[in-house]
């Protein structure tokens, strides 16, 4: 009699359980986390040692060493103007900010929303984008002369047509099937607005934001420089005519420290936090 081998049924190769792909998830993002840092620290270092072989090749006295720089920093900090003049530069290029944001935010969404209004905005927009940094502040002086408002002119110059065209960009970028389909559903406009429209260009004020902080801490500096009785600008005029290349180099560096904080202690975490929805967030987030 044969003996027959009862089998059960193919069930193919194992799939991996949830929370063994979650750890393995979390074991690569853990791993891209460590190479990006490695990669940052190589490139602060590559700069340092660019500046010390600069700065050994033309002399100390044009390019002073980084060890130099940084003392001075630290009395920089140490007498209390570090405070005071990076608080007024501070306020003015967030009231810069706030001012571009209240003018170039309804631009764009008008641009997004209505062809026409794209017609009508699109080339002030493009033009006011085009002009030089140097401009704006030139002409916010003229206008109000040596005070903290022409500062502020300048950053919502220079910032309200990258925040008008990315506002723009994102609210043409929206599916309409989704607002068909939310109309569909009974939503109201307000609940269209709130629901599809602002998740769709938060991103896009994000990047408008970034893009415009680097360009407009130049000009709101650049205009103090001119015209400014007090922030880093000042500061930098000052040294300047005192000849103190280490101060002024200090005062460049203290700068671009307090830039490298507010994006990556501030822009980088508001933005994970508010687009934590999307996928490539929650990957990054593991």
């Amino acid at each position: 009699m044969t003996d027959q081998l009862v089998m059960g049924p193919d069930t193919g190769p194992s799939t991996p359980a949830a929370p063994d792909r979650e750890a393995a998830a979390r074991r690569t993002a853990r791993g891209r986390r460590w190479r990006r840092t490695a990669v940052l620290a190589l490139g602060w270092v590559a700069i340092y040692a660019v500046w010390e072989a600069t700065s050994w090749w033309f002399g100390s006295r044009l390019l002073p060493r980084p060890h130099e720089v940084l003392q001075s920093a630290i009395e920089i900090i140490e007498t209390g103007n570090f405070v005071g003049d990076f608080s007024a530069s501070v306020l003015k290029t967030f009231a810069g900010f706030g001012v571009a944001a209240l003018v170039g935010a309804p631009i764009g969404y008008a641009m997004g929303r209505s062809r026409y209004w794209r017609a009508f905005f699109h080339d002030g927009v493009t033009i006011a984008g085009t002009i030089p940094a140097i401009v704006y502040a030139v002409m916010s002086l003229i206008v109000f002369g040596l005070s903290n408002l022409g500062p502020i002119l300048a950053v919502a110059l220079v910032s309200a047509p990258y925040v008008a065209l990315n506002v723009a960009e994102g609210i043409r970028g929206v599916d309409n099937q989704l607002i068909t389909m939310s109309e569909a559903f009974g939503r109201t406009p307000r609940q269209i607005r709130r629901e599809v429209l602002v998740p769709t260009i938060v991103p896009f004020v994000f990047a408008a934001i970034r893009m415009c902080f680097a360009v407009a801490w130049k000009v709101e500096a650049l205009t103090e420089v001119f015209g400014g009785r007090s922030g880093v600008g000042f500061q930098i005029r000052t040294e300047y005519q005192l000849y103190d290349i280490s101060a002024v180099l200090a005062w460049m560096v203290l700068f671009i420290a307090f830039m490298l904080v507010i994006e990556r202690l501030v822009l980088a975490k508001a933005e994970s936090r508010l687009l934590a929805w999307r996928p490539e967030e929650r990957g990054a987030a593991l």
